[in-house]
């Protein structure tokens, strides 16, 4: 439409344009008085005619003794009389030939019919070649929208992918069965049909498969999950076949899925809510092809997920997906290997420690080091420092976890006050309990939304944490409450984070681990992605009843309430170690780990003079 609106404009301006031409034209023509030929014939006797201009077509013009314009047309039929009568009248002859402007006038008149006409043709041509393409698209929308990456275009290979040897080895034993299948042929081997990355995000699963199609040598074909399924009913099962045909047409090949969770989740049970007969299409349409090829053909699927809990379990028994290969977040020795990686081209200070930095981030994911690395650089430059320091990288550490340090937000003393005595709970109850992490950093420069912050770090990757060891999490997560209620006399709202995640975790300890005697040996887990985290909603009907929920309730309160009543006791018990931290917080901000360590073996006089 917004087409045809420009096209209409445009004529009317031709049009308009040729108009305001033809009529100054006009304007500047002198009145012109039309005879017919006998009216010329009588005032050429009468003689008053005073010149006549006798042009090729026959018209004939020129001015009267008057001074006005004629115009006439002298018929074909008249002869050589008529030049004599005019002559002896005293009329000047001229004889004109076809002028210049008379074609161009034509020309101009064929112009005002043609180019609307023209126009009109353009749009109507253009219109149809976009619907033309709009259908050939629809045409092409099966099609599969798979990258191929080529034997001849290797890109990515293991030495690049830092730790997971497990799962590079299980991977590259994949690779080798289709590269030599004739060494597992002859024991009556052959390569599985699919095999399933699962893990976190940023844990390198899409890197994994990246390395894959730089060893295989073989074509990779790599597609995302959700371009399969669009608003056209059959199109993701259309493209699923173009996809294994085109790996047929390439065998052998690799065809690396990812996110397949957008295609494989459950299929639903009928009254059990609504369906997407789309999607369910596409996934019947993979099952299908997966049941299909030969493993013989030389072709394996390669699928990833952080998602496994939502994949229909047709999609992962053997015969579709035959191994499940685990990728999780990374160990120490992992994370020192990838922080290597991501710091090749980082110029580092000579004092830097990255088995520290890899120690000092537990939790994080590949992806995460990646960005830590990046930030510590980043920082650096803040700073105008050549070389990347410890302490761009604690900067980094701390800007990933607590957000960005605000300068502007500065305490009123009072609240600075409340800050130290709150982090000083936290940080001495942490020192004086047996089983917790120890301390590494206590802080009261606001940062991200939080006003201070008391950092631990375990000194060994933990796997199983003990009863003792989660009541004395409990503790040192309301150690800072504690504090108030014994140096302010009064709790106050900094406590909502802790008692948020003191609530969940005494929550997960009666209702997961099975410790509470009251309710015994039993597990009602939270609903929740595994690799996501928690937090998601749970079942539409709680599988215990009201009364199992009142006891839930009481036992949570009451673990709160021992685990309050502890970091009380040792607050109590030792008042002036927390009297001392604070002073050293207010005087110092920052309090290293070692410091706190310090005050609680009783160095507390060096430890004030050292700051």
């Amino acid at each position: 439409m917004s087409q045809l609106r420009w096209v209409a404009v445009a004529m009317i301006l031709a049009l308009a344009a040729l108009m305001v031409v033809l009529s100054a034209r006009t304007s500047t023509t002198p009145a012109t008085k039309s005879l017919t030929y006998s009216q010329f014939l009588s005032d050429v006797a009468g003689q008053k005619i005073s010149t006549v201009d006798l042009a090729s077509d026959g018209t004939a013009t020129g001015a009267l003794k008057g001074g006005n314009q004629y115009t006439t047309v002298i018929p074909v039929q008249a002869d050589s009389s008529l030049l004599s009568e005019l002559q002896s009248h005293g009329v000047a002859i001229q004889a004109t030939a076809p002028s210049a402007s008379s074609g161009w006038t034509s020309l101009l008149g064929w112009l005002v019919l043609l180019i609307p006409l023209g126009l009109l043709f353009w749009w109507s041509s253009r219109s149809l070649r976009k619907a033309g393409g709009v259908m050939g698209g629809m045409g092409a929308v099966g099609k599969a929208r798979a990258q191929v990456i080529d034997a001849e275009r290797p890109a990515t290979k293991f030495a690049d992918v830092a730790g997971y040897e497990g799962a590079k080895s299980e991977i590259a034993e994949m690779v080798d069965l289709l590269r030599n299948p004739e060494r597992y042929s002859q024991a009556g081997a052959v390569a599985p049909k699919g095999i399933l990355m699962v893990g976190p995000p940023g844990t390198g699963k899409t890197l994994l498969a990246r390395a894959v199609a730089g060893e295989a040598e073989v074509p990779f074909l790599s597609v995302v999950g959700s371009s399969f399924v669009e608003m056209f009913v059959g199109v993701g099962a259309s493209r699923v076949r173009d996809l294994f045909a085109e790996a047929r047409k390439r065998a052998p090949a690799i065809i690396f899925v990812d996110e397949i969770d957008a295609i494989g989740a459950h299929r639903s049970v009928s009254g059990a809510g609504i369906s997407n007969d789309e999607r369910e299409q596409t996934l019947n349409q993979l099952l299908s092809e997966l049941d299909g090829f030969d493993p013989a053909a030389g072709i394996v699927v390669l699928a990833a997920t952080n998602r496994p809990e939502i994949l229909d379990p047709a999609l992962l028994r053997p015969g579709r997906f035959d191994r499940q290969v685990v990728i999780p977040l990374p160990t120490q020795n992992e994370r020192l290997a990838i922080l290597k990686v991501h710091c090749l081209d980082k110029r580092l200070a000579p004092e830097v420690d990255l088995e520290l930095v890899a120690r000092a981030t537990p939790g994080f994911s590949g992806a995460d080091l990646a960005n830590l690395a990046n930030e510590a650089a980043i920082n650096s430059v803040r700073a105008a420092r050549p070389l990347v320091s410890p302490e761009d990288f604690s900067a980094a550490r701390d800007r990933i976890l607590i957000g960005r340090r605000d300068g502007s937000n500065v305490l009123l003393p009072d609240e600075k006050h409340a800050v130290a005595v709150h982090e000083a709970g936290h940080a001495l109850v942490a020192a004086l309990s047996e089983h917790a992490d120890p301390v590494e950093k206590v802080t009261i420069l606001p940062a991200g939304q939080a006003l201070g912050v008391t950092q631990q770090l375990p000194l060994v990757e933990r796997h199983l944490f003990g009863e003792d060891y989660l009541q004395d999490a409990l503790a040192v997560r309301l150690g800072g409450r504690a504090a108030e209620l014994i140096e302010l006399g009064q709790g106050s709202t900094g406590a909502a984070n802790d008692l948020t995640q003191a609530t969940d975790l005494a929550l997960r300890m009666v209702r997961e681990f099975g410790l509470s005697d009251a309710l015994g040996p039993v597990s009602y887990p939270v609903a929740g992605s595994v690799f996501l985290g928690r937090g998601g909603t749970e079942l539409s009907s709680r599988p215990f009843a009201e009364a199992t929920q009142a006891l839930i309730d009481q036992e949570v309160a009451r673990l709160v309430r021992e685990a309050e009543a502890r970091a009380l006791s040792l607050l109590q018990t030792h008042r002036p170690l927390l009297s001392a931290l604070v002073q050293l917080l207010l005087e110092q901000e920052t309090v290293d780990g070692g410091a706190v360590r310090a005050l609680v073996e009783g160095n507390v006089v060096s430890v004030l003079r050292a700051g």
